[in-house]
């Protein structure tokens, strides 16, 4: 699952510079809470960076970049 998040991620940030966390896991299939939980793995490991866009943000709506964007 990690694995398949994370290619998505690389394919979607080539495509159009950002990705939103309900499109990261597009190609994927399972848990929400473990999907969303392999995109933020990727923030921990410094692959991607989320956008801030205040604490009211439902997490499915969070926005990601890649680093020194």
């Amino acid at each position: 699952m990690f694995l398949t998040i994370r290619d998505n991620v690389n394919k979607l940030l080539e495509k159009a510079g950002a990705v939103s966390m309900f499109s990261a896991f597009s190609e994927c299939t399972g848990d929400s809470w473990q999907m969303m939980a392999c995109v933020d793995r990727l923030v921990e490991l410094g692959e991607i960076k989320e956008v801030p866009r205040g604490e009211d943000c439902p997490g499915q709506y969070r926005i990601f970049v890649k680093p020194g964007e």
